[in-house]
């Protein structure tokens, strides 16, 4: 059975290019203080470029020495979010036909996540049907769409085509919204803390306002073991139970929700794999990530904290579940 990491990203250099002369303020790509090359959000950075990033033949050689077999790749934040209608369809386009052209190359090593241009229903519905056609085997979402929630009414056709599909979505924050309210720009807070926060705060809204059960099909992947859902999943039941506005859309708890999506694993410590199993209440709801390239990605620390489990559970993690829900 193959190792299979669904949690990792790759893009190309053209993507940075563009999104270099198009990002305008919001998005920059510089220096941090430590001479780190990264993108930051309205002055925050979240993050550091590696050449790892647009090098597939280093890739190759890292899963090897990893002992991973197939990666879907994704690209990372801010995805297609950011210019004019063309900007954001050349930026989904881009990396689109760089991942396609990639699994062509590598068929046996290489499959892929396709980016939208969500913030544009018709571009969204027609790069999602051409890149479906060019192989891609699920979608990348990033937690917030510009500011925008992921159960805004305007995305909903976007979800309903998908949700049709019954394809698997990588739901994968960005820097979020309020960064400079809340002085991220400080201590490289986005990384550690704020990428929990966007994934968890999109989650807990598309449980509370009914969102799995509008689009049953779907096969939602909440980054990083979960956020921090696993740790506050006791936390929505309450509320629940004692707020009537944490109720008013859904008659089952939240935590049933929480066991109907699944996590990846890249976590850092075997508690929180521990947790998020508990609370996923199945191994069939766990899938294998790294978050390679990036910096603080580590193919074989998650790999070997799975390795850690039980061999029926570690098998289904490391291989099967994905190979069921992507069809592989």
């Amino acid at each position: 059975m193959p190792v299979i990491d669904v949690h990792t990203h790759m893009l190309s250099q053209d993507y940075l290019q563009l999104l270099s002369q198009q990002g305008g303020e919001k998005y920059q790509i510089k220096a941090t203080k430590s001479g780190q090359k990264s993108i930051f959000m309205w002055d925050a950075p979240f993050m550091t470029l590696t050449n790892a990033m647009w090098d597939y033949d280093l890739r190759i050689k890292d899963m090897d020495d990893a002992g991973v077999d197939i990666a879907i790749v994704s690209l990372t934040c801010p995805n297609a979010f950011f210019g004019n209608p063309e900007v954001s369809l050349k930026a989904a386009r881009m990396v689109n036909d760089s991942m396609a052209e990639q699994q062509t190359l590598r068929p046996d090593r290489i499959r892929w996540f396709a980016s939208i241009p969500w913030q544009h229903e018709e571009l969204a519905l027609k790069e999602l049907k051409r890149a479906r056609e060019s192989g891609a085997v699920g979608v990348m979402q990033i937690a917030n769409i510009d500011g925008q929630n992921l159960t805004d009414d305007s995305f909903s056709n976007v979800w309903e085509a998908i949700d049709q599909q019954a394809l698997p979505v990588l739901v994968h924050p960005t820097a979020p919204q309020g960064v400079r309210d809340m002085s991220m720009n400080e201590y490289g807070l986005v990384p550690p803390v704020g990428f929990m926060f966007d994934t968890t705060l999109a989650i807990s809204r598309m449980i509370l306002d009914g969102f799995f059960d509008r689009y049953p099909n779907l096969k939602i992947i909440a980054s990083h073991g979960g956020a921090t859902l696993p740790y506050l999943a006791g936390r929505l039941d309450r509320c629940y139970e004692m707020i009537p506005a944490c109720s008013e859309t859904i008659k089952e708890k939240p935590s049933t929700y929480l066991k109907r999506i699944y996590y990846d694993t890249v976590v850092y410590s075997q508690s929180a794999l521990s947790l998020c199993l508990e609370v996923a209440a199945s191994d069939d709801n766990l899938l294998f990530g790294s978050d390679y390239p990036h910096i603080i990605g580590d193919m074989q620390g998650c790999l070997a904290r799975v390795n850690a489990l039980s061999e029926k559970t570690a098998a289904k993690i490391r291989g099967i579940n994905a190979r069921r829900i992507f069809n592989l």
